[in-house]
């Protein structure tokens, strides 16, 4: 029999599913003491909130076209290119400048790079930038809210696009989830929102991408890459990646090695 509530085995669950790439729901029915329905309605609760994935017999963590993975993956994924971006990125920006971030984990490792750069007005939607940034002297941070998804780390929604367009800024950093035909997308309908109204309020928009972006999916397409002022890839991004994007005439650079 089940001891525990319905929000701590989902968040058992969570854990487990992320911890394990997959688990069956016959084995988490048996785990938890519950039915299986239950299990299926847990998943179905998790997999809205964007924790992993339904799939056929079970949950996994991996990411898909719809399913963009927990922040905590996201961090860890090409940690050394993201670096090299943020680092590259980070050239662009003058004291006394205003910025926008935006909840991507490339975006977190420029606001790393930030503090040494100001004065700066920070304006994001990611709690994680938020919380590495607060208190920080030279920075003016704004923190934008609405509705918080926590697999996102971040806050989303009608009020996070609301509270974006009163805003204006010099600079956008931005990432994206996966490049197909010279287009940027997202797993997710309110990303796309939030993050095409960063893009009206900045004056400059530059986009931040490793090579691993362009072997992903996504449903949702946000903009062109000739809509960004400057593309900024790693270098291990292989030529046959670019050469159709500069074609397409996007403004492209590559970050040192």
């Amino acid at each position: 029999m089940d001891a525990s509530g319905p929000r701590e085995r989902r968040d058992q669950i969570r854990r487990r599913v992320t911890d394990e790439g997959f688990a069956r729901m016959e084995d988490l029915a048996e785990t938890f003491g519950v039915s299986v329905m239950t299990i299926h309605r847990d998943i179905d609760a998790l997999q809205t909130e964007g924790w992993l994935r339904k799939v056929r017999g079970g949950a996994t963590a991996q990411p898909s076209a719809l399913h963009h993975g927990d922040v905590r993956h996201r961090r860890q994924a090409m940690a050394a290119e993201k670096q090299r971006l943020a680092e590259a990125a980070a050239t662009l920006i003058e004291p006394g400048m205003s910025v926008i971030l935006d909840e991507s984990t490339t975006a977190l490792a420029l606001a790393a790079l930030l503090p040494s750069r100001g004065p700066l007005t920070v304006i994001t939607n990611f709690l994680a930038a938020v919380n590495h940034l607060a208190g920080e002297a030279s920075i003016d941070l704004i923190s934008l809210g609405g509705a918080y998804y926590p697999a996102y780390d971040a806050f989303l929604g009608m009020r996070t696009t609301d509270a974006v367009r009163s805003l204006r800024a010099d600079l956008l950093f931005a990432s994206t989830t996966a490049v197909t035909h010279g287009s940027c997308y997202h797993q997710s309908q309110e990303t796309v929102a939030v993050k095409r109204a960063m893009m009206d309020s900045a004056d400059q928009r530059v986009l931040l991408i490793d090579h691993s972006k362009f072997g992903k999916r996504g449903v949702h397409r946000l903009a062109a890459l000739t809509d960004f002022d400057l593309v900024i890839v790693d270098a291990g991004t292989p030529e046959e990646h670019l050469a159709p994007l500069r074609s397409a005439n996007v403004n492209l650079r590559r970050a040192a090695p």
